[in-house]
């Protein structure tokens, strides 16, 4: 083969390659700057003073996702607010009033020790089995006037060891502590998972005078990411529920009368309440737990919550704009990496970062994966048709809820084109 038919070959071959890996870069993300929604809660920012990354409410999303709730459990289920998903007491008192609620879920101490005074007249079940360190300090540390916890109170409890422990605290303080045991759905998220243990439990609290049982708490948020190979979500509700039933069952034969008429058979979580409600003529389970349905960050853009808005975003204002995005080293790859994919051809760099959230508008923008994440000055990409300058707002979405909500002070609660109001967060200490 001569040298010029060669050079040909190998120059088709070249070309070819480049138009493939033309026809494979990526698309240039991005429609301007930012909708008429996201402009609007950007004048509000501004005219309200912010300046810094901020957590947005929505509140009309907030009610009308409330009211979706409500509406699907009414006449099914009574309703408890799972209080890690919506830390705040101002944010809680918006959904016990839409909701008409006194039932409250609660994971945390602190929490705790919190909501047993604000919320006086609520009747609380913990969410997760505290160590018995946590029980003591709740019991031997500063006491809400008005809660009676040996009638408003359950203690999660999950195995026949830290029951005994306590009973022994129940002993010390002379006072009835009611106990609700965490069952295993199936899903093995933690709880008893056998009759035996079952039997072990129920017969500890028949021993112990101080001791009351007050009901089960079967968790099983997680069976709506159940593939489809293995039956889906709708096959691991089927099974939680008979194992949930069975349970009830086997404690109604030995517990007798003692069984309480008033038991608390709580169950789901928000990705899964949905599915209760074509179960409610046989289902065991009397109330429902949901949190994080009412804000619906990422990590819930799912089927079983299609009819929720989302009510939640982060605020944060872009420092520093760059026409381009140099990596530190290969700064000579700039122009290829740009060519490569057009949504890195400008940089934006917003005040603090790297929280578990999803850019959401102006749409387009993306974290970059090569360049590396930032609490300080987090980068965010964009193609050219990404509008942009500095002290425009970014918003994202968080992915969840419960940890967020906790890392940007008060709440800036968005209604109508204005900020309305500003919601203290608790805290974990």
């Amino acid at each position: 083969m001569d040298i010029k038919r060669r050079k040909l070959i190998l120059g088709g071959v070249a070309l070819g390659a480049v138009a493939g890996v033309a026809v494979l870069r990526p698309k240039a993300q991005g429609q301007g700057g930012h909708s008429k929604y996201f402009s609007s809660v950007s004048k509000a920012l501004d005219n309200a003073g912010f300046s810094g990354p901020t957590l947005v409410i929505d509140l009309e999303n907030l009610q009308k996702n409330a009211d979706i709730l409500a509406g699907h459990l009414r006449g099914h289920y009574d309703y408890r607010v799972v209080a890690k998903s919506l830390p705040s007491l101002n944010l809680l008192d918006a959904i016990t009033q839409r909701t008409n609620t006194n039932r409250i879920m609660v994971f945390q101490l602190p929490f705790l020790q919190k909501l047993v005074k604000s919320y006086p007249a609520s009747d609380i079940l913990l969410g997760k089995p505290l160590p018995i360190a946590a029980a003591k300090a709740f019991y031997f540390g500063t006491r809400a006037e008005h809660f009676d916890p040996t009638r408003q109170l359950q203690w999660l409890v999950d195995s026949p060891r830290r029951l005994n422990q306590y009973a022994d605290l129940a002993r010390s303080l002379k006072q009835s502590l009611r106990i609700n045991i965490e069952i295993d759905v199936g899903l093995h998220r933690g709880g008893i998972a056998s009759a035996e243990d079952l039997s072990t439990m129920l017969g500890i609290i028949q021993r112990e005078p101080y001791l009351e049982f007050s009901g089960f708490m079967g968790y099983d948020a997680h069976a709506a990411k159940m593939p489809s190979v293995l039956g889906g979500p709708e096959k691991a509700i089927t099974r939680g529920l008979d194992i949930y039933q069975s349970r009830v069952e086997q404690a109604k034969i030995q517990l007798g009368s003692a069984f309480p008429k008033a038991a608390t058979l709580n169950a789901a979580g928000s990705p899964t309440y949905q599915l209760y409600k074509s179960r409610a003529d046989r289902a065991p389970c009397n109330e429902i737990a949901a949190g994080s349905c009412l804000v619906k960050p990422v990590g819930f853009d799912i089927p079983t919550l299609s009819d929720h808005l989302p009510a939640a975003y982060i605020a944060s204002p872009v420092l520093k704009k760059l026409s381009q995005t140099q990596i530190p080293g290969i700064e000579g790859l700039t122009g290829p990496f740009s060519w490569l994919n057009p949504n890195r051809e400008q940089s934006f760099f917003i005040s603090g970062g790297y929280w578990k959230a999803e850019p959401e508008s102006p749409k387009g923008l993306s974290i970059n994966p090569i360049y590396g994440r930032s609490s300080n000055q987090e980068m965010l990409n964009g193609s050219n048709k990404v509008l942009l300058n500095e002290d425009d707002w970014v918003f994202l979405r968080p992915t969840q809820s419960e940890s967020v909500f906790l890392q940007f002070g008060d709440i800036a609660v968005y209604s109508k084109g204005e900020i309305v109001d500003l919601w203290p967060v608790m805290s974990n200490s």
